[in-house]
């Protein structure tokens, strides 16, 4: 193929096992692209890597350059690395037009011939590169400033796939396809070893929760996660704030009672009747300063210091006065604690799961838990692949998973 443009690129780490190289055959066909395989040094033991310089072949420039582009993710690079191609951006909150998309995973890009370390991996972002600094960093859309270089093209990029670990283990059993079928006594101790390791590496575990653990009686039970220092942090919305604290004031959840499971005359105006007297006090902290709120999930995060962060919607009632409405500003806070993150807990709730799930790096252990399998599968289609899911009752998972930590 004389005239085909070509390059060649080299990968390393254990290609077999870990799927990637079938990967990377399929991406460059399902293109209609062609390769040769140079060289495959296989490891010989089971630690060892191994090792392939493939020849990749384009019908044109830009053709190989979609190619080359597809494969990137799966830690390709280029056998006589370039370094990368930065352009400044023009305006505010546009990225240039031939950016490089980020993946949720470790990435290096060259600079001045030294592979620089990618700050803060997050999907769907561009890469701020400081030439001066030596330093690079995923940055969202919104927050582009006329004058700041980003990296374009696919040239001097390297990304570190997650590769299957040498020693099996339960969690990587729970990574099949989702099932309702799966072993939930082995997943609770899998994910209780993992809050406990993650809380011994000093990392966040955070805990994003939709009304349905208010609903469930899942509440009292993440208080304890949270009072043993399990969770470092929650994410959720208005409604979970509003309900915890209706059960706190009324006994009831979207006005039925949490001790009867039957619905309370009056009933339906609890929750607005619970956000009009957090509203009166100033904010949920001052109720719980003033005596106005004793117990719950919200009362036992302002009584450990916990970080929250409640990002509203235009569906809301009120909103409780700690609720973010600006639905950027709610994005930027929750960056802030998702890059200090080891682990994340998914609780009932798909559409606040998704959008912190695009701002996790892919080497966060994160567990989906819902009763709709339809919800966990969604997540790892929205690309947070690294996700396992749990189709359950959220209310008994969270009971199991705090008894066992406290046993």
């Amino acid at each position: 193929m004389p005239d085909t443009p070509y390059e060649d690129v080299q990968i390393e780490g254990h290609l077999i096992d870990s799927l990637m190289m079938p990967h990377i055959m399929d991406q460059i066909m399902d293109l209609d692209g062609e390769f040769e395989m140079l060289t495959f040094e296989v490891g010989r033991m089971k630690d060892d890597p191994s090792r392939a310089v493939m020849r990749i072949f384009g019908r044109d420039a830009a053709h190989l350059d979609e190619l080359l582009t597809a494969i990137t993710e799966f830690g390709v690079v280029a056998v006589k690395p370039q370094d990368v191609v930065l352009e400044a951006a023009d305006m505010d909150g546009v990225f240039p037009d031939a950016f490089y998309s980020t993946t949720n995973l470790e990435t290096f890009v060259r600079v001045d011939a030294e592979w620089v370390r990618v700050r803060h991996p997050e999907m769907d972002c561009g890469i701020r590169v400081d030439e001066a600094g030596g330093t690079a960093e995923t940055l969202a859309m919104s927050d582009v400033r006329a004058g700041d270089r980003f990296v374009t093209g696919h040239r001097g990029i390297r990304v570190l796939p997650l590769e299957r670990p040498r020693e099996s283990q339960p969690f990587e059993f729970m990574a099949s396809a989702v099932s309702s079928e799966k072993p939930k006594a082995q997943i609770v101790r899998e994910v209780a070893r993992e809050l406990r390791q993650v809380r011994q590496q000093g990392k966040l575990t955070i805990a994003v929760v939709g009304p349905a653990v208010v609903h469930t009686g899942a509440a009292p039970h993440l208080a304890r996660l949270i009072e043993a220092g399990y969770i470092g942090a929650v994410f959720g919305g208005n409604a979970i704030a509003t309900h915890d604290i209706e059960s706190s004031l009324f006994g009831t959840s979207l006005g039925i009672s949490l001790k009867e499971g039957t619905p309370v005359p009056g009933g339906h105006e609890h929750h607005l009747r619970a956000i009009n007297t957090i509203r009166r006090c100033g904010s949920i902290e001052a109720a719980v300063d003033r005596g106005v709120l004793t117990s719950g999930l919200m009362y036992t995060l302002i009584k450990t210091g916990t970080p929250f962060v409640l990002a509203g919607s235009i569906r809301d009632d009120g909103p409780m006065p700690e609720v973010i409405t600006d639905v950027m500003e709610a994005q930027r806070v929750m960056r802030q604690y998702a890059q200090q993150a080891g682990a994340c807990l998914m609780l009932s709730t798909m559409l606040h799961s998704i959008a912190v799930g695009n701002m996790l790096p892919a080497s966060v252990r994160t567990v989906c838990v819902d009763i709709n399998p339809a919800v966990v599968t969604k997540l790892a289609d929205r690309g947070s692949f690294q996700t396992v899911g749990i189709v359950t009752d959220v209310g008994l998972f969270v009971e199991q998973v705090a008894d066992e930590l406290e046993g």
